[in-house]
């Protein structure tokens, strides 16, 4: 059925449920699994920042935030394969979370995404948008949402 499944993950309790539930369904299907995090880059122009900062200092926290997203989906990939799921744990950097989604899904071959949804409504999901909306539909391939 699936060969591989592209979990994507930001480390909170939510996305920790998808992980665990393509963790599952990839042990149940013998499928390889392959962990995102979409880490954003940090804002360049006066606009798009309060505070501008040097060179030094965006590359300092862009490291940081490349540092934390790499613990998120080493432990992804530490828990799929204690459960006897291989699992290539990745980072994009993006500040369009949805297309680098779908475009990992491509790169690495993907045939199903597994994601979590925060189940905004209203003038909450019209203000936020919705990653989990724009994957659905612009993915070729299928997405499994999980709330």
């Amino acid at each position: 059925m699936y060969k591989r499944i592209l979990v994507a993950t930001d480390g909170s309790k939510l996305s920790t449920k998808a992980v665990n539930s393509a963790i599952d369904l990839a042990a149940a299907l013998g499928a390889e699994l392959v962990a995102l995090k979409v880490i954003p880059r940090y804002p360049q122009s006066y606009f798009e920042g309060s505070i501008p900062l040097s060179g030094d200092d965006v590359a300092r926290v862009e490291q940081q935030w490349a540092d934390d997203g790499r613990k998120v989906v080493d432990e992804v990939k530490s828990t799929g394969e204690a459960r006897g799921v291989k699992v290539k744990a990745i980072l994009a950097k993006s500040d369009v979370v949805s297309d680098a989604l779908i475009a990992a899904a491509k790169k690495h071959k993907a045939d199903l995404i597994v994601m979590a949804s925060h189940g905004r409504k209203g003038v909450k999901r019209l203000l936020l948008g919705s990653e989990t909306q724009q994957v659905l539909t612009h993915s070729e391939i299928p997405v499994l949402v999980l709330r």
